[in-house]
């Protein structure tokens, strides 16, 4: 079966700078695809390209195996991070306009945003504005999501209500392609992409990406001044209450914390997904 969005070899130029650069990427029916990257690592250039909003330089984008196209672009669900809404137009006006412009048949609004129907969408808390947002891309029972940080600025609740939301759509069927910072959010993938530099630098499930890397832990009583001076020394440092994990090599952090008679039990253990992710961005080759 052919996928809902794929790129191949697909490269795009802005004059001299390259924002996307020979990247491959599918999505297919019934799976949620995380998008991971610092900000400027091609995400959201290629979610344009994966639209047809931009046409590459080099390569090919499919949009349900042709060419993006106005006739295939009605068969997804878009939610930007500008989420795409009339702030000046209420709710059900939002509604009523997406409705029309997809020729969708669904002229009652869901009860999840019915009770601000006669609000206008500027003057609603973020996280329902997002709610809305997730409910217009719904609207024509799309095959395909593409979210550009759909949950940004919202709270754990809202955040929760919106991810129950994508895990729905897929169970039934829906391939979803979703862009995110939030490393909790982004376990709740079925397989993860990670960009830098505009280009594809990992990719796999959540244990294909940590991929047996490790961190440090280290374990006093002085754990404050051992995490001034570990951050002095510009390493990236979890803490996890009295607990610090820091990348690098046990010898290092051991010599490290001696210079400043701090001690502690240092041990190795498995890295997280945060802390997998910081370390392959970090390698990742710069434009």
């Amino acid at each position: 079966m052919p996928a809902l969005a794929e790129s191949r070899r697909v490269t795009m130029r802005f004059g001299s700078f390259t924002a996307v650069d020979s990247v491959d990427i599918a999505v297919n029916r019934g799976e949620v695809v995380g998008l991971l990257g610092a900000n400027g690592a091609g995400k959201t250039t290629l979610i344009r390209l994966l639209l047809g909003l931009v046409r590459p330089s080099q390569g090919e984008v499919l949009l349900f195996d042709a060419t993006p196209s106005m006739a295939t672009r009605r068969r997804l669900g878009y939610v930007p991070q500008t989420l795409g809404l009339y702030d000046d137009m209420t709710v059900r006006e939002n509604w009523r306009f997406t409705a029309a412009a997809f020729g969708s048949t669904h002229a009652s609004l869901p009860p999840a945003i019915r009770d601000a129907s006669d609000d206008l969408v500027g003057t609603l808390p973020l996280g329902l504005q997002r709610r809305v947002a997730f409910a217009v891309a719904f609207s024509h029972e799309p095959e395909l999501l593409v979210l550009d940080e759909p949950t940004s600025g919202v709270g754990p609740l809202s955040r929760a209500r919106l991810w129950q939301d994508i895990r729905d759509s897929a169970e039934h069927g829906t391939g979803v392609l979703v862009t995110t910072h939030n490393m909790e959010e982004a376990a709740q993938c079925d397989r993860l992409v990670v960009m830098a530099g505009g280009r594809v630098v990992a990719e796999g499930t959540v244990n294909d990406v940590i991929a047996g890397r490790e961190v440090v832990q280290v374990q006093c009583a002085a754990w404050q001044r051992a995490f001034e001076v570990l951050d002095a020394e510009g390493l990236i440092v979890q803490v996890q209450g009295d607990t610090l994990r820091v990348p690098g090599s046990q010898r290092d952090v051991r010599e490290l914390l001696a210079r400043h008679d701090i001690e502690g039990a240092i041990s190795t253990v498995p890295a997280n997904l945060e802390e997998a992710f910081v370390s392959i961005v970090s390698a990742g080759s710069p434009r």
